[in-house]
C-alpha cells in the first residue's frame, strides 16, 4: 500500500507565556477522557510507523557525534538520511515513567507512574488505542517494565510480544518464557535479536494491509547489567579511555554544590562504588557501548526490511533513548537527575518521501511529544488532553509556536534513596533545579557557557532575578500542568543504602560555601 500524500495542518500549540501574567489563574488541566475517539484530520493521508525505544542510551553515544567509544553507522545513516533531534529530553529521567509519558503523552505527575516498581494505574490510555480504534494495525514488540508482576497483553495493540520487568539478555534456565500474544513462548538467543526478528516479522506480515501499520519495538538493551552480544564483547577494551572533567573528586564545597551530589558518589549509582561493585566506570562503558553496537544492528535490519518490501520511503522511522546515562559526569553512574546526561536522548526520525534530509532540529523537544508526533503522521489529532505536542512540523522546517520553557520532575525513591525530589526548569539558557524536602542547595546554570554545568550561580547576587524569574515560572508551569501534589508510593524493591568505608563511607560532604557564616547572625534575645 503506498502512501504518498502528506500535507500538514497547522494544529494550535499551547506553550508557556514569555513572563508570568499578574494575578494569574491556573489554567485547568483536561482530564483524560473515558472513551476513545480518534478524530482524523483533513487532508492527511496516514503513512507507517516504525518507534523505535532503546533503554538507557545518552544523548551524545553516537558515533556522528564524535563519541570516541560508540560505533553506530545505522544511526548514523538516519541522522544523514533524515533528521536529528539534537535537544531532546525526557520529564523524569527513569525507566517506567518515561515510558509511560511516551504512551500517555503526560507529566509524570499526571500519569502517576513515578517508580519501576508498580504497574500503570487501571484505566491509563496509551495513543496506540487511538490507532487501533481507527483500524491500524498496531503491534508491541520488547520491554514494557511498567510494573514486573506480569507481561500480559496491553491495550492498544494487535500484536504483542514481551517480558516481565527488565527481562533477560540471555534465559536464565530451559524454563524461561516470554508473553507472545498471551501464550508462552521461549526466549531463543540473545534479546536483541530476538526482538529484531520480531520487529522484521511484524513488518512483513502488515506491510500489504489495506490500513498502515504502527510498530513499537522497545529494546531491553542498554540496560545493566550491560551484556553484549559475543561478536562485539571486548571489541572496545583497547580503546583509551578518558574520565569526563566533571569527574573530578571535589575535596570541600566552595563551588556551593549540593551535598546529596557529593554524597550520591559513593553510592550505588556513584563513580566510588558503583552498583556497589569495585569496577571502574571504564568497564561499564566499553560493555555498555559493545551492547549498543547490536542495538545499532537492529536499527539497520528494519530498515532494510522496509526497503525490501518497497516500503522505506514512505514510512515514518523515530528512534529514541528513554533516558540519558552518566558514566562518571558529576562523579555519578545511572540516570534520575536532571542533569543534561541523565535527561537528555538521543532522538532521529525518517522519511525520505516527506524530511528532508541532513535536517537538524534545535528546538527541545521531549518524550511526551512522541504520542502526537505519531498520531500526525497517522492523520489523527491530538487529543487535548496531552501534555505534549507533535513535533512534525519542526522536522518539516516550519515554523510554529514551540515551548520556551521545558520541566522536568523526579520523585524520591526509598530503595534508591541517595537522590531527592527535584523539579528543574530548563530555559535557551538558564536552567534551575530545586531539590525538594531536604536541607540542601538549589542550583542555577547558564547553559550556553557552561554545558557541563558545574558553576552553581545560584548565590551569585549578578543572578539573583533570573534565579527568581526560573523559580516563579516552574511553579506557575507546575500549577497549570496540574503538578502542584506530589504523588507517593508505598515503598517497594530492595534499598541499595550502603556507603564504601574505604572511600570515607562515614563522612557526609561539607555545606555549600554560601550556606556557612562565622559569625551570629541575630544579637541575643532578650
Amino acid at each position: 500500500m503506498n502512501r504518498v500524500c502528506f500535507s500538514l495542518l497547522f494544529v494550535g500549540i499551547a506553550v508557556a507565556s514569555s513572563s508570568p501574567a499578574p494575578n494569574r489563574v491556573a489554567a485547568d488541566v483536561v482530564p483524560v477522557p473515558q472513551t476513545i475517539v480518534p478524530k482524523r484530520m483533513d487532508d492527511v493521508t496516514p503513512r507507517n510507523v516504525v518507534f523505535i525505544l532503546s533503554d538507557d542510551h545518552r544523548y551524545d553515544a553516537m558515533s556522528f557525534m564524535g563519541h570516541p567509544l560508540a560505533k553506530t553507522p545505522h544511526m548514523d545513516a538516519m541522522a544523514k538520511n533524515g533528521v536529528h533531534l539534537k535537544n531532546a529530553f525526557v520529564t523524569t529521567s527513569l525507566c517506567s515513567p518515561s515510558r509511560a509519558s511516551i504512551l500517555t503523552g503526560l507529566y509524570t505527575f499526571r500519569h502517576r507512574v513515578i517508580d519501576n516498581q508498580r504497574a500503570v494505574p487501571d484505566g491509563t490510555v496509551f495513543f496506540p488505542q487511538y490507532l487501533q480504534k481507527a483500524g491500524y494495525k498496531t503491534g508491541f514488540i520488547g520491554k514494557w517494565h511498567m510494573g514486573s508482576a506480569n507481561d500480559d497483553p496491553r491495550p492498544g495493540f494487535d500484536y504483542w510480544f514481551s517480558f516481565k520487568g527488565q527481562g533477560q539478555y540471555y534465559p536464565p534456565g530451559p524454563n524461561y518464557t516470554i508473553n507472545e500474544n498471551g501464550k508462552r513462548v521461549p526466549q531463543d538467543g540473545y534479546i536483541t535479536t530476538v526482538l529484531t526478528d520480531k520487529a522484521v516479522n511484524f513488518i512483513k506480515d502488515n506491510a500489504d494491509a489495506d490500513q498502515p501499520f504502527f510498530l513499537y519495538l522497545s529494546h531491553k538493551a542498554v540496560h545493566g547489567p550491560f551484556t553484549p552480544e559475543p561478536k562485539y564483547k571486548s571489541s572496545l577494551a583497547d580503546l583509551p579511555f578518558t574520565l569526563p572533567p566533571s569527574s573530578v573528586l571535589l575535596t570541600d564545597n566552595l563551588r556551593n554544590r549540593p551535598r546529596w551530589l557529593l554524597d550520591q558518589r559513593n553510592s550505588w549509582h556513584g563513580m566510588d562504588f558503583p552498583l556497589h561493585t569495585g569496577s571502574p566506570v571504564e568497564a561499564f562503558y566499553k560493555s555498555y557501548c559493545e551492547a549498543l553496537r547490536s542495538v545499532d544492528d537492529s536499527i539497520g535490519s528494519v530498515m532494510q526490511q522496509l526497503k525490501d518490501l518497497g516500503i522505506h520511503d514512505e514510512t515514518l522511522v523515530i528512534y529514541m533513548g528513554d533516558n540519558g546515562y552518566m558514566f562518571g559526569e558529576h562523579g555519578l553512574i545511572d540516570k534520575r537527575v536532571a542533569y543534561e546526561t541523565s535527561s537528555r536522548v538521543p532522538m532521529l526520525m525518517q522519511c525520505p518521501e516527506i524530511l528532508p534530509a541532513g535536517t537538524v532540529v534545535d528546538e527541545v523537544v521531549a518524550n511526551i511529544d512522541i504520542a502526537p508526533t505519531v498520531m500526525q503522521a497517522m492523520g489523527l489529532e491530538k487529543p487535548s488532553y496531552m501534555d505534549g505536542q507533535s513535533f512534525l512540523p519542526l522536522a518539516l522546517g516550519q515554523e510554529i509556536p514551540w515551548r520556551d520553557y521545558f520541566l522536568y520532575v523526579y520523585y524520591w525513591e526509598q530503595n534508591y534513596p541517595q537522590t531527592p525530589t527535584h523539579f528543574s526548569l530548563r530555559g535557551d539558557r538558564y536552567k534551575y533545579t530545586t531539590y525538594y524536602g531536604l536541607w540542601d542547595t538549589d542550583e542555577l546554570f547558564d547553559i550556553q557557557a557552561d554545558p557541563m554545568e558545574q558553576n552553581n550561580l545560584i548565590y551569585d547576587p549578578e543572578y539573583a532575578d533570573v534565579k527568581q524569574q526560573m523559580q516563579t515560572r516552574l511553579y506557575d508551569m507546575m500549577d497549570d500542568l496540574g503538578g502542584m501534589e506530589i504523588p507517593l508510593n508505598p515503598p517497594r524493591g530492595r534499598q541499595q543504602n550502603k556507603r564504601l568505608r574505604k572511600r570515607d563511607g562515614v563522612k557526609s560532604a561539607d555545606f555549600p560555601e554560601a550556606m556557612v557564616v562565622d559569625e551570629p547572625l541575630r544579637k541575643e534575645l532578650k
